[in-house]
């Protein structure tokens, strides 16, 4: 009879790679405020004033709340650091469950699993967690004030609650994971929309629980569906919300003649009544499924009400007060991120554009949104700029499909001809190739391959690439392969030698992540798909969609660590497949334990040792030093002109936070 008792041992050792993960991050967190948003985010958060578009209302009250635990002013920045510690280390608990309960559908018979195999499942966990935890992007948004650490801790939670629906999907009362998916999901517009580009894979658990052999018909059609939830809820139900209070509260103001907020008032009391209406109808009349998509739209409505605050805190004037989305309105702009622009990634204008700006012959421009306020004195909203004719409309001969190469930066352009291959006196458009090309080489390739390769082979240094061989590459510590890509490794410089970012793997993690990658495509196809819609979109999906150009002014690697938590899954599952591989070789408890051993020490140990002295942060206080200093050198009541988020933020941090220097 076999006595283990996998249930247990997995909420044990859950727990303890999440204290493992806890104390890694508390021991390098940073004490102060760091560079980047950072500076805003703390100082919003602690006094809920109103930060970038498009805002992280949630974010800031969860650090108001830990801002709570301490007295001393100098502390706060710490305590905010904390929180997205605790957050990183609540995801590598709901990794640790989500490898072992994928690692068991894995496996012909999962229902009576021999000791050893448990043994291999849970060592599963162990090792694709820890990995997690000491990979070089996570590691780096886990002891900062910055929203990353929370959306991933979001995201894992989210796969995790819709692991759990699927296997009680069928039973009575099942949905009620679905509708703490959907709360989930509305809490997520709080914090960072990377969250939701979990829900396509979330739909796809849903869809192989009712159809496990799909046609190929069927899958393109699932496919499509996966997508337009992911649409619907992100460009569709929170910005029409925002529409439909807008409206009624511009034709209760300005037609009705009632005060302010009265729409916003009335456009909520309408809402909850059709919530009821429909709730009530279908539960009378036993529609389940219409019953069930009422409450999941109803949930993630009440977890995006933490939006609420943004406008409340706005009418309140604060200090930092970005956009003023006091009403409806401008509560919809401020979503939207109208101050940035509005690029189309499947259809726009090349930068080409600025060397010949000819405008179309027949709409040579476009309007644009009018901007309402407030008018105190007629208490109406009345339009201060219709902008009419506010936008050019440039002529086609421009515009391309998936167009790559946009910005009309001259230094950007140059590196676009460069990376491409146009010649630089070249001013034609760039042909569809040349911008595929692009796209591929430079933002598919350096961008994110580079960036996945610092995390499962090795990273060159702490210093930004920019397509040099200098800085910022992937190594892997095998010398005559790096030489292939960097040129000669020996004799380099003790600066080059000794840079704390110089970390190497021997590409030890990404070998095992392959084997188990390719163990899941052989043994349960759909969970892998499931899983690499996942690693799709929080990857390559985010650089496309995003479309960062040479040079960005920071690496982004965390933006896209979503993609790298799944191949950290798929390294778990290498664990189980050497275990599988090796246990007619001898005892199969001793090959379990070794094959645990062994990679434990051969991945995550590998990579803590490595990497944990460039990402200590405990003495770490530049940014705070050089804020102070800006400040120190200002005469009272001075005003001080800056530029950039490095040489703004952590001066916000500073007065708003700890109070210093406030004239």
């Amino acid at each position: 009879m076999n006595s283990f008792n996998f249930s247990k041992w997995n909420t044990i050792l859950g727990w303890a790679t999440f204290t493992i993960a806890l104390l890694t991050y508390t021991l390098t967190l940073e004490p102060t405020v760091s560079y980047w948003d950072c500076g805003e985010y703390i100082s919003t958060a602690v006094k809920l004033e109103v930060g970038h578009p498009p805002g992280a209302p949630l974010f800031q009250m969860l650090g108001a709340f830990f801002a709570m635990f301490t007295s001393e002013v100098t502390e706060i920045a710490k305590m905010v650091n904390f929180m997205s510690a605790l957050a990183s280390a609540f995801t590598i608990l709901f990794m640790f469950w989500t490898i072992t309960a994928l690692a068991k559908r894995l496996l012909k018979n999962s229902s009576e699993l021999p000791k050893s195999t448990s043994i291999a499942i849970l060592g599963s966990g162990i090792v694709g967690a820890l990995t997690y935890t000491f990979s070089d992007s996570f590691w780096f948004s886990a002891v900062e004030g910055e929203v990353y650490a929370m959306s991933s801790f979001l995201m894992a939670l989210l796969f995790w609650l819709g692991l759990r629906w699927e296997a009680e999907m069928d039973k009575p009362q099942g949905n009620k994971w679905l509708l703490l998916i959907s709360f989930v999901v509305g809490l997520s517009f709080g914090v960072h929309i990377l969250s939701l580009l979990v829900i396509p894979s979330i739909v796809f658990l849903y869809i192989y629980k009712r159809y496990t052999n799909l046609t190929t018909k069927q899958f393109i059609i699932a496919n499509v569906i996966s997508v337009l939830v992911l649409v619907f809820v992100f460009k569709m139900l929170f910005p029409y919300t925002l529409k439909y209070f807008s409206a009624l509260e511009l034709f209760f103001v300005n037609n009705i003649g009632l005060p302010f907020n009265s729409g916003s008032i009335i456009a909520f009391l309408l809402l909850i009544t059709a919530f009821y209406l429909g709730i009530n109808y279908t539960h009378k009349k036993q529609y389940v499924e219409a019953n069930t998509l009422i409450l999941s739209v109803l949930f993630i409505i009440i977890g995006f009400s933490s939006w609420l605050m943004l406008p409340i805190r706005a009418n309140a004037n604060t200090t930092i007060n970005e956009n003023n989305p006091s009403s409806a309105r401008e509560l919809l702009a401020y979503y939207d991120r109208e101050q940035y622009g509005d690029a189309n990634v499947f259809y726009d204008t090349y930068y080409s554009l600025i060397y010949n700006r000819d405008a179309d012959s027949e709409n040579p421009t476009k309007d644009d949104k009018p901007k309402y306020e407030k008018n105190l004195k007629t208490n109406k909203y009345v339009i201060v700029n219709n902008y009419k004719d506010a936008l050019a409309n440039w002529d086609s001969k421009h515009k391309g499909f998936i167009p790559r190469m946009v910005s009309t930066d001259a230094g950007v352009i140059k590196n676009y001809k460069s990376i491409a291959g146009i010649p630089q006196s070249s001013k034609r458009r760039p042909t569809f190739i040349e911008n595929i090309r692009f796209m591929v080489d430079f933002q598919f390739g350096y961008m994110y391959g580079r960036y996945f390769m610092w995390n499962f082979v090795g990273r060159q240094n702490d210093e930004q690439g920019n397509l040099d061989l200098q800085n910022g590459n992937w190594l892997s510590g095998i010398q005559f392969i790096d030489e292939l890509h960097l040129g000669i490794q020996s004799n380099l410089p003790s600066d080059v030698k000794n840079n704390k970012g110089r970390n190497t793997y021997y590409f030890l993690p990404l070998i095992l992540g392959i084997i188990g990658l390719v163990f899941q495509l052989k043994n349960n196809k759909n969970d892998f798909y499931t899983l690499l819609l996942f690693f799709a979109f929080t990857g390559l999906a985010i650089i496309f969609y995003t479309n960062p150009k040479p040079f960005e002014p920071r690496e982004r690697d965390y933006a896209i660590v979503g993609s790298f938590y799944i191949f950290a899954i798929w390294v778990g599952f290498g664990v189980l497949a050497l275990f599988e591989y090796l246990k007619n070789y001898a005892n199969k408890n001793a090959i379990a334990i070794a094959v645990t051993v062994s990679t434990l020490l051969a991945v995550p140990t590998l990579m803590a040792f490595q990497n944990w002295d460039d990402h200590d942060r405990s003495n770490r206080y530049t940014s705070h030093l050089n804020a102070k200093a800006y400040i120190d050198s200002c005469a009272p009541n001075a005003i001080l002109f800056t530029i950039g988020d490095n040489d703004t933020f952590p001066l916000w941090y500073m007065q708003e936070v700890e109070n210093y220097r406030t004239d």
